[in-house]
């Protein structure tokens, strides 16, 4: 059984292009031989494998101490992050996790892949030097109409030299908007395809300047409705947001999650639950559309979960930190928010511990969207 373990993760490594190093090797004979796990382990025994594939995807913008702190993570800290991944995780190409997710083929235990929005300088100067030096292949999603404008962008010139060095680059818009604005003033055909033209201008922009058209596309400010998440698949586009949770077989190709981890969320202690989180398998939900045109549910949400790894009776649902009430019968978990959701963006997070990882959490996320008066979205 040992050495079956061992071929299997050599060969899972050699896939990634990665070697196994000496000491993981030990933690795979330790953990067989004694059963031990934990938080940090490097691998599993195979009947704590989580449901492949599973991955967490980070989510950061500035790497600076100069920079608004809600979308900012210190140099030192930013660091830190990194040695823990370096240690505790495999980090892969977001394209690997796309191409899992796509043909439900395996990727390796607490895979992580790592993203930045908005193409800021600081990235070249604080985060890249970092990743290099420990060899992560990371994303950053750029306002092709904002690289070489103004001091804080990168240029075309850095991105080029980026991309050398093996950093992919994919699209966040033409000039970061606000893609849900006016929606139901403008109607859905016209809103539409004025949003559309932004995309695809961005795609092109991004092609001519690298020639490099991934078709991934993260929403600014994580905003989209179900008619933008149709489009981007007509299209063959993979979407990401900015909601919470783990990705999964179930999850959905033009919404996928990424967990923000700068600002209040780069605390180290409390990320790594996130990153070891796996995706709750939701075959369901009564509530489809994340744009909302009132500020209170008057419907309580239910999620269909499959699995024999996760109680529906220890699921906990979480709305601005605190727990609401959570009900469960069979495989079907129900919650309701008797507050009045807040104009801009908003989410409800649910957990369940694992039944075979110890210390591990499924973890599933519903984000909320709610327009102003005047039918805008604040930043």
């Amino acid at each position: 059984m040992l050495i079956n373990l061992i071929r299997s993760w050599i060969r899972s490594s050699a896939s990634l292009n990665s070697v196994p190093s000496p000491a993981s090797m030990m933690t795979i004979v330790c953990a067989t031989l004694f059963g031990v796990t934990s938080l940090s382990a490097t691998a599993s025994s195979s009947d704590q494998a989580p449901p492949i594939p599973n991955a967490t995807i980070l989510l950061y913008h500035h790497v600076s101490n100069e920079t608004p702190p809600s979308t900012s993570i210190s140099p030192s800290d930013f660091k830190a992050h990194m040695e823990y991944l370096k240690a505790n995780h495999t980090v892969v190409p977001l394209q690997d996790v796309v191409a899992a997710l796509k043909a439900n083929t395996p990727l390796p235990d607490k895979a992580v892949a790592i993203t930045f929005d908005d193409g800021f300088a600081n990235i070249l100067e604080n985060a890249h030097p970092v990743l290099t030096k420990m060899d992560f292949p990371y994303t950053i999603f750029i306002n092709p109409d904002e690289i070489d404008v103004g001091p804080k962008q990168l240029t075309w010139e850095q991105v080029k030299r980026m991309l050398n060095d093996g950093v992919t680059f994919a699209n966040h818009t033409l000039d970061h908007l606000h893609m849900l604005n006016d929606e139901q003033s403008l109607g859905e055909s016209v809103w539409l395809d004025k949003v559309w033209q932004n995309v695809a201008s961005a795609e092109r922009k991004i092609n001519d300047q690298i020639g490099v058209s991934l078709k991934y596309l993260a929403y600014p400010f994580g905003e989209y409705n179900l008619t933008l998440a149709a489009k981007l698949k007509e299209e063959g586009y993979v979407g990401f947001g900015q909601h919470s949770g783990a990705v999964g077989p179930h999850s959905d190709l033009q919404a996928l999650p990424r967990f923000p981890a700068a600002g209040p969320y780069a605390n180290l202690n409390s990320l790594k639950t996130k990153l070891n989180s796996l995706a709750m398998p939701v075959t369901h939900s009564s509530l489809q559309e994340p744009r909302l045109t009132g500020r209170k549910l008057s419907d309580p949400i239910t999620l269909t979960i499959e699995s024999d790894d996760m109680r529906t009776s220890q699921v906990t649902c979480f709305f601005k930190g605190d727990a609401i009430e959570t009900r469960s019968e069979g495989n079907t978990v129900s919650f309701r928010i008797n507050d009045t959701l807040p104009i801009g963006r908003s989410r409800i997070n649910c957990t369940a511990p694992s039944i075979k990882a110890q210390g591990r959490y499924y973890w599933y996320s519903q984000p909320f969207f709610i327009a102003d008066k005047s039918g805008r979205y604040p930043d």
